[in-house]
């Protein structure tokens, strides 16, 4: 069994940590505390030393600088990841359920031959078990995983709060040599296309309409871009809308989405998956409308109702007039 230490692996995009990052650290931390180990960042990347200061939450920074590791390069992530751990062990390893973390933790625990536990919104010690919650089926069921030894851990966005990884300090900031590997990956990182700026900046706006597969048909988002002007706001949608081509990605809140905190938010017909629920899961106020009283978006709105969107929405701009 390796050392009773935690490492979280910080997730980046142009050098600026992800909000799953800090949420990693707090559970982490509380992980590392039980089991009586130290707190640990893997901090992958090129000249990232400014986003280590950003990590008091964790005992110990080990950085891997690399040319390779400028953009999100699985590969060689992967091979920087084993290079850590053969230097530092760490008992568990925490990544995020994103498109990132989803990239790096089979392929991490395939290479260091341990379980993977995915989908994890929470995890506790018990006694010499890891013990984790895993959401499946878009959060309609939830599955314990017990694991004795080392495991990956890879947990789910949003589901804890980032407010516990934000601790101000100076942590300990350790070099750990880039591994030979890294010279003959199979791929190279060229660029980051970033896609073009939408007609509507839904991070700007305090009123969101939020459309879900519940909307049906392309033919009702007039009624819901009504209902937003009325309230002086702007439609969003979950990732279904969007795949459709109903709306454009610009709109689309969630992970592979946009992260949006508006004062108000209203879901319409939204399920609440947790790939949505992180998106919007700061928002001041959320008010869901769902005709299936199990839709995981209920736990997280302030208000909810199952009654039909089609009886809901016309009301509501009936009272507005």
């Amino acid at each position: 069994m390796s050392a009773s230490n935690v490492l979280v692996v910080a997730e980046h995009l142009d050098g600026v940590l992800a909000e799953v990052t800090f949420e990693l650290l707090g559970l982490g931390r509380a992980l590392a505390s039980a089991a009586g180990g130290k707190l640990e960042v893997a901090l992958l990347g090129s000249g990232m030393d400014q986003a280590a200061s950003h990590l008091g939450g964790a005992d110990r920074v080990l950085s891997v600088d690399h040319a390779s590791l400028r953009g999100f390069h699985p590969e060689a992530c992967v091979a920087a990841l084993v290079q850590v751990l053969t230097e530092h062990p760490a008992r568990t390893v925490l990544t995020s359920t994103t498109s990132m973390g989803m990239d790096l933790a089979a392929a991490l625990a395939v290479r260091l031959q341990r379980p993977l536990i995915a989908y994890a919104q929470d995890a506790r010690l018990e006694g010499d078990l890891l013990v984790a919650t895993s959401q499946l089926y878009g959060g309609k069921l939830l599955v314990e995983s017990a694991v004795e030894g080392d495991c990956v851990l890879s947990v789910l966005a949003g589901a804890n709060p980032a407010a516990a990884g934000r601790v101000d300090g100076s942590p300990e900031v350790v070099a750990v040599a880039a591994p030979a590997a890294l010279a003959s990956c199979r791929l190279q990182w060229l660029e980051q296309i970033k896609p073009p700026a939408g007609d509507v900046d839904i991070t700007q706006e305090t009123v969101l309409v939020c459309v879900g597969r519940g909307i049906e048909s392309e033919d009702n988002l007039p009624m819901a871009q009504e209902l937003a002007t009325a309230l002086g706001g702007a439609v969003c949608s979950s990732r279904p809308i969007v795949d459709n081509k109903w709306l454009p990605k610009t709109r689309q809140v969630g992970k592979s989405g946009l992260r949006v905190a508006p004062k108000v938010y209203l879901a319409l017909g939204v399920s609440g998956a947790p790939e949505h629920i992180e998106g919007m899961k700061d928002a001041g106020l959320i008010v869901a409308v769902n005709t299936d009283a199990t839709a995981p978006i209920f736990e997280h709105a302030h208000y909810g109702t199952t009654e039909d969107l089609f009886d809901v929405v016309p009301a509501l701009l009936e009272r507005l007039r």
